[in-house]
């Protein structure tokens, strides 16, 4: 078994950006979130992904704008790095090595050159904030271990610690207690509360924000109220005020920069608005989507963000209106149906928001849209059964898709539609053909398409429930049909074997055998006859999964137990090839490569092994990619085919395979010079190429097109165009000359235009005399082939230089005389052959 280093696992596309609160610029243009192993930079206006920060090896765990820098921010990971950005040009200025994991990171302007982190204390296994003072040097890697203890005991959520009035305090938040700690004193107090009040409400503080300007502490309560901390100095004096409008707990608090307004927000999806000082005036911006989990404001104040638990980040213009929604991948609790690559598009298919397909493209990790397959209002009510899509396939051509839904009400009760959508080319989405109710009387377990028919008027799918039986749906699409017509879909044949229930099926690469697995039997099916051709021996163990092999590798079958097996049958001799004893939770083929992955369960974690069903030897494994089990997977093609000489990495020259973890998150794996490349496209600098040629340019479009290969053609326009003097002496004095001692802008005007402006007298003549000898050349060219074809034939003469050595008293004809002579050969000379005839 080979295990490679250059392989990793990595968070790659359809990320959390609502994992952390979202940063806005002190300009209110960009906003920066925390997005796995890296920060996404996205303008606030067009919603575009401007930049990536990668440059974290583990997840990253908070982002902070540099209190002494607007441009720069700091960003921290469980790696145990904070790095400092220049994120307006998505260059990585330095990395301070802290050697523990960060899971949060704050900073004030009162305390320069220090900011404060949250890390796990190993000895007491109590996460601790933490004040890192960031070492003043010269290099890009710095060691920063100068570190000192603020507060022992804290909870890890970023929500439940704040700064008040710039700096001066600290405020903390954890089960029944509230900590304030003042920088200045030293000096720590401690507030606690009853778990149930009496009208049975829960205490417990869930987030907390501080006043910019007044000693005030705003904290949330599970059970939707929040508390206004005063005199919080004074152990025995403090006082607190109630405010309630949520009807569950609050997830996030914030103040506006001046202190004049409260935001909160909760699972109601509205973000509430309180007044200052007037808390019973209060506005409200409703239907935001989904619950809220964090709030942000614009230093500025006219932006507000929050994010949400979709996966979404909404940008709202003061609490007036929606300005812009940036949506990543959606995950919910759990994901029903399996990853699907749509083929037309080449987006990620998967369970979205309740009742929806969402397709999400992975290369610009961006939400392309979602399709309501349910066509239901959602209801959020907490135990009440709801329709859900379960099921989902793609034929080859990505023109049809089949969904299932589901919904039971009770313990005898189901109710089952299958669904047929068509792909409309005027629309550009996809319509609903047909809706069968109760195309099987149990549980559908498995459900794919045929290959293709050569007339592409005709489409085979198949279902399997625990009904006992599958099911060949057909539909019957005439190359004569009208638009009123329509395709029509019918069960074509309805199979069983000693009724036992199916739970899997797939068809071969050509399309003529379909395999369904019976329990612990693998039953072989002609697709043009619809006939039992042969059943499969196997060891004992009811069946997980069937997959065929692809390309050479088309005459096998392989098959996963519950008894921990991996089969491999030859269809050729219909028999077992070979078997080995793993618990595979998870079996797919790469359709572009003989490749397969199997996903492997042991002690908790999950292994990976990927392997040819011809080759006894594994051509890649790596322990542990994830904990827990991986039930969901898929390779995704590459647009473009990597290169790779190494044998280990070769499988993912034509895919990329995805996964999801048990915690939801879209894994992948990358090879190390695969992501060599992306780092240094990101320190590139980003120069648009609409910018104008000139010398400043040119200067810095050098760095630009060094790495890019440049076609003959633009090398020729390149040497073909006039050179600019970029290397002026005037230009290099401003570039170079420090600006505080240059001379004013006056004086060096007039001395930089007139680098830049080139003398015509030395520029025209040699133009005007190359043109002259061109020109001279192309008519001496033509009386030469004019001649060739008279059949007069020039004798060959000394040349000009010749000439005048022999004869230097020679007239010497002009170029006006050169051109009548030669006009006067062009002229036809057949009369005068006719005269002396006569």
């Amino acid at each position: 078994m080979v295990e490679h280093a250059d392989i990793r696992v990595v968070r790659r596309g359809g990320s959390k950006i609502n994992f952390r609160a979202p940063v806005v610029t002190n300009d209110s243009k960009f906003l920066l979130c925390a997005a796995g192993e890296c920060v996404k930079v996205y303008s606030t206006t067009t919603e575009e992904c401007i930049h990536e920060l990668r440059g974290h090896t583990d997840l990253v765990t908070g982002v902070l704008l540099k209190p002494s820098n607007h441009l720069q921010v700091y960003s921290c990971s469980v790696d145990g790095t904070v790095k400092l950005w220049d994120f307006a040009d998505g260059i990585l200025i330095k990395s301070y090595v802290v050697g523990h994991p960060i899971y949060a990171i704050y900073g004030s302007a009162k305390h320069e050159g220090v900011i404060f982190i949250i890390t796990l204390y190993q000895r007491t296994e109590l996460f601790q904030l933490v004040a890192l003072h960031l070492p003043q040097s010269g290099e890009q890697l710095v060691e920063a271990l100068e570190l000192s203890a603020v507060l022992p005991d804290v909870s890890a959520s970023p929500e439940s610690i704040a700064f008040g009035r710039g700096g001066e305090y600290t405020a903390s938040v954890k089960g029944l207690h509230l900590g304030v700690y003042f920088f200045k004193k030293q000096k720590e107090f401690s507030f606690s509360l009853k778990h149930d009040n009496k009208k049975g409400g829960k205490n417990t503080f869930t987030c907390v924000a501080c006043h910019p300007k007044d000693d005030v502490i705003s904290t949330g309560h599970e059970d939707g109220k929040i508390r206004l901390w005063r005199n919080f100095n004074h152990m025995k004096e403090y006082t607190y005020s109630t405010l309630h409008w949520h009807h569950n707990a609050v997830s996030s608090l914030c103040f506006t920069p001046e202190g004049t307004n409260l935001l909160s927000g909760g699972v109601e999806s509205v973000l509430v608005q309180w007044k200052y000082g007037q808390e019973s005036q209060r506005d409200f911006l409703p239907r935001l989507g989904a619950a809220i989990t964090h709030i942000t404001v614009s230093p500025d104040g006219s932006l507000f963000c929050t994010s949400h638990a979709n996966n979404k980040i909404t940008i709202i213009h003061s609490c007036v209106k929606v300005s812009a929604i940036i949506q990543g991948l959606v995950k919910g609790e759990s994901i029903a149906t399996d990853l699907m690559v749509d083929p037309r598009s080449k987006a990620l298919v998967l369970n979205g928001k309740p009742g929806h397909l969402q397709f999400y493209s992975l290369q610009r990790d961006k939400l392309l849209f979602n399709l309501d397959i349910v066509q239901q209002e959602y209801i959020h009510e907490l135990g009440l059964q709801q329709f859900e899509v379960v099921k989902a396939a793609f034929d080859a051509s990505g023109k049809r898709l089949a969904t299932v839904e589901e919904r039971k009400q009770k313990a005898t009760e189901l109710e089952l539609n299958m669904k047929l959508w068509t792909f409309d080319e005027q629309t550009q989405s996809f319509v609903l053909d047909t809706t069968i109710s109760a195309p099987h009387e149990a549980r559908i377990t498995a459900m794919c398409f045929g290959p293709a028919a050569a007339d592409h008027h005709t489409a085979t799918l198949v279902s399997a429930s625990k009904d006992g039986h599958f099911k060949a749906w057909q539909q019957m699409l005439p190359p004569t049909h009208t638009e009123d017509e329509g395709p029509a879909w019918a069960c074509n044949f309805v199979g069983s074997y000693h009724s036992l229930a199916p739970r899997c099926c797939c068809f071969s690469a050509d399309g003529s055998l379909l395999t369904v697995g019976f329990q612990e039997v693998v039953t072989v099916w002609s697709l043009a006859t619809w006939e039992l051709l042969t059943t499969l021996s196997q060891p004992p163990g009811d069946l997980r999964n069937l997959c065929f092999g692809q390309l050479s590798c088309s005459k096998y079958l392989l098959g996963t137990t519950e008894k921990n097996l991996l089969c491999c049958w030859n269809l050729l001799t219909c028999s077992l090839e070979w078997s080995t004893s793993m618990d595979v939770s998870l079996l797919l083929s790469d359709p572009l490569s003989e490749n397969m992955a199997a996903f492997c369960s042991r002690d908790g974690c999950t292994d990976l092994f990927v392997f040819k069903p011809c080759e006894p030897r594994p051509l890649f494994c790596q322990k542990a990619v994830c904990p827990g089990k991986v039930t969901r997977a898929v390779f995704f093609p590459r647009d473009t085919m990597q290169e790779s000489s190494d044998e280990n990495c070769q499988w993912l020259n034509r895919s990329q395979l995805y996964f999801l973890s048990q915690h939801m998150d879209l894994m992948t794996f990358i090879t190390k010079a695969e992501e060599n490349r992306l780092m240094a496209s990101n320190k590139q600098l980003a120069i648009d190429d609409t910018i104008a040629m000139t010398p400043f340019h040119l200067l810095l479009g050098q760095q630009r097109r060094g790495g890019n290969d440049v076609d003959h053609a633009d090398h020729c326009d390149a040497a073909e165009r006039v050179q600019l003097p970029q290397g002026s002496a005037a230009i290099k004095e401003l570039l170079q000359t420090p600006a505080h001692v240059l001379p004013g802008a006056t004086f060096l005007c007039s001395m930089f235009v007139q680098s830049l402006l080139i003398s015509v007298t030395d520029s025209s003549k040699p133009k005007h005399s190359n043109e002259e000898m061109e020109s001279e050349k192309v008519e001496e060219d033509s009386s030469d082939e004019e001649d060739m074809d008279t059949g007069i034939v020039k004798p060959k003469g000394p040349s000009v230089e010749e000439s005048e050595a022999v004869e230097p008293a020679a007239p010497v004809m002009t170029r006006a005389q050169a051109r009548e002579l030669r006009r006067v050969k062009k002229l036809e000379r057949g009369w005068l052959s006719g005269i002396l005839d006569c």
